[in-house]
């Protein structure tokens, strides 16, 4: 992902102590809890009026609503891009760690908008996504 990062782009990083796959990782970081589910739905009828993706693209490959485009042995990426931005997430195991990158590139005053309403939310979800990771990783 860093060959895509520009200035003004929004890049976090989460990690635990895990030798989960990258892509099994994914699926557990995917599988949101019931709280999570409830905000992914109430977002994507937040968005539906804008005409933003309320469940991502289709695809032949996907880890929850995201489309894989990169799925090897050390890291899968998965994401969409959208009117109002881009985003990845990179899912990456190695060496008894597995982290969870986020990239989002605002294209314009709705990216930009969007991104602070939902990073507290975001930050939540992934925290508890890699607890379940780090759980299962037992």
């Amino acid at each position: 992902m860093r060959e895509r990062l520009q200035s003004g782009d929004f890049l976090d990083c989460f990690s635990v102590a895990s030798n989960i796959p990258p892509r099994q990782a994914a699926e557990i970081i995917t599988d949101f809890p019931a709280w999570a589910t409830v905000l992914v739905r109430l977002r994507g009828i937040l968005v539906a009026p804008f005409g933003l993706s309320g469940t991502g693209p289709e695809a032949k490959d996907k880890v929850g609503l995201f489309p894989v485009e990169h799925d090897g042995d050390t890291e899968v990426i998965a994401g969409f891009d959208d009117r109002h931005l881009d985003f990845r997430v990179s899912v990456y195991s190695e060496n008894g760690r597995v982290s969870l990158a986020t990239w989002v590139h605002r294209h314009n005053l709705g990216g930009r908008l969007y991104l602070a309403a939902i990073l507290p939310f975001h930050i939540l979800i992934a925290r508890n996504a890699l607890a379940r990771v780090r759980r299962a990783s037992r």
